[in-house]
């Protein structure tokens, strides 16, 4: 069963199974054509690859089948089309284009990483597509997709082996 992303009305949601929660997507809405920073949620069903989260802001770990991993203050995510290390973790400092994954607000506190644009990485085709917490008031992403924190972890324990995102138009 995959978690299901699209447009309800005036809003967006995410649907599993029998659960229907609000989401946000990227600012450019869903499209099917995708590039390095244009704001679009790309259409398509992409794997969850693992789960990162905050230890320092969270009580524990997320509940998920996936693989865990604490995010720290030197995790990055390049996002520098021309570079080797495009759509792929760095550590920080990094001289490139990046992301960092340690954030003053919470929408990192929980990330979950998807398999957009990771096998193979073709070079502007977008990065750092994830699901992570909403902000206030459901606020566009960049691209991601995002539910409350609430939701997020709601989610995470009900997903399965093999459970994907799917944007859809």
């Amino acid at each position: 069963m995959d978690l299901i992303v699209k447009r309800a009305g005036d809003v967006w949601q995410a649907s599993y199974g029998d659960k229907v929660w609000r989401a946000a997507v990227g600012r450019s809405g869903i499209r099917a054509d995708k590039t390095e920073g244009d704001g679009v949620s790309p259409i398509g069903c992409w794997p969850i690859r693992r789960v990162l989260y905050r230890a320092d802001k969270l009580k524990a770990a997320p509940v998920s089948v996936f693989e865990t991993a604490v995010i720290d203050p030197q995790d990055g995510w390049c996002d520098a089309a021309d570079h080797p290390d495009y759509n792929r973790p760095v550590r920080l400092p990094f001289a490139a284009s990046h992301e960092e994954m340690w954030r003053k607000d919470d929408l990192y506190d929980i990330v979950v990483v998807l398999g957009q644009n990771d096998d193979p990485v073709v070079p502007g085709a977008g990065s750092a597509i994830f699901l992570h917490v909403a902000s206030e008031g459901y606020s566009s992403t960049a691209g991601c997709a995002a539910l409350t924190l609430e939701h997020l972890q709601e989610f995470l324990t009900m997903a399965e082996p093999g459970t994907r995102l799917c944007f859809q138009g």
